[in-house]
């Protein structure tokens, strides 16, 4: 089974997409949920090759975009809804993971196929928050934070964004400037104990695999010994390994860079370690 572009259902019933890969030969019942980071998309860079990774050694493998991310069902290429992304929330895209996890069973419908989450960046956190979940098995991070709080500014600059009701963030890629609404902030604030990943983490009982970069230029390092030590997790470091590993967007080459590799290839054992049972 191969689904590309399926539309699932998210936070505030906003439609987005959503792929789906199946392989004949389904390894040990095994299906990866995605979670993209801050500013992406499911399609980002290499995380196609990513999906082919999983899928050419028999483990089903989803990727979704978030529904506020800034892109469309007609357009999901970076990010044609700023009104959408200016709206957006971490809990929004919790509710996104969840929703997900039910669209997939709604393809997949075989109690015995084990969902397991891999989130990157931001979609780490998440993927945290989410994982209490009864159908996920195992939560994999790459690159992860660990405080969304920490994420948000500070002083001055949070006084000016309660004052102003937005803040933008430009994207050096698209050249975008980029709206957060202050209402993202008040939605953490109202939020904030089923928001804390570090809550969340501590009370996870499943297996958890933290995965970092040690020259990882937009989160820290500190943020995966956070998270391991929360969840009583397994953590790798990467050595020379970047925020997204190597890869970049666009991606011209039809080969994972070695970093990514490695990355995969560490996740895919996890994986398979906790196919049993």
């Amino acid at each position: 089974m191969e689904i590309k572009n399926g539309v699932y259902t998210g936070a505030e019933g906003k439609r987005s997409l959503i792929d789906l890969e199946v392989p004949e030969k389904l390894k040990c019942n095994n299906i990866v949920l995605f979670v993209h980071g801050y500013k992406g998309y499911k399609d980002w860079g290499c995380w196609n090759l990513v999906q082919r990774y999983f899928t050419d050694r028999g483990i089903g493998f989803a990727k979704l975009n978030t529904s506020h991310n800034g892109g469309t069902v007609e357009e999901p290429i970076d990010f044609p809804d700023l009104d959408a992304f200016a709206e957006n929330r971490y809990s929004y895209e919790v509710e996104d993971i969840k929703n997900a996890i039910i669209w997939i069973r709604e393809k997949v419908n075989d109690p015995s196929v084990r969902i397991h989450l891999i989130g990157h960046s931001r979609g780490g956190g998440e993927v945290i928050l989410a994982g209490k979940h009864p159908e996920v098995k195992t939560i994999t991070t790459w690159a992860a934070i660990s405080s969304i709080e920490d994420r948000f500014p500070s002083g001055e600059e949070l006084d000016n964004w309660k004052q102003e009701g937005v803040r933008y963030v430009k994207n050096g890629r698209t050249n975008q400037d980029m709206p957060h609404n202050y209402s993202m902030y008040e939605d953490w604030e109202k939020n904030k104990n089923e928001l804390s990943i570090e809550r969340a983490a501590s009370e996870l009982k499943k297996p958890c695999l933290h995965i970092h970069g040690d020259v990882d230029e937009a989160v820290s390092i500190t943020n995966a010994e956070h998270l391991s030590q929360w969840t009583e997790g397994k953590m790798i470091v990467i050595r020379d390994g970047d925020h997204t590993f190597g890869s970049k967007h666009p991606w011209e080459d039809d080969e994972l860079p070695p970093k990514l590799y490695e990355v995969c290839s560490l996740t895919r054992q996890f994986v398979e370690q906790y196919s049993e049972g």
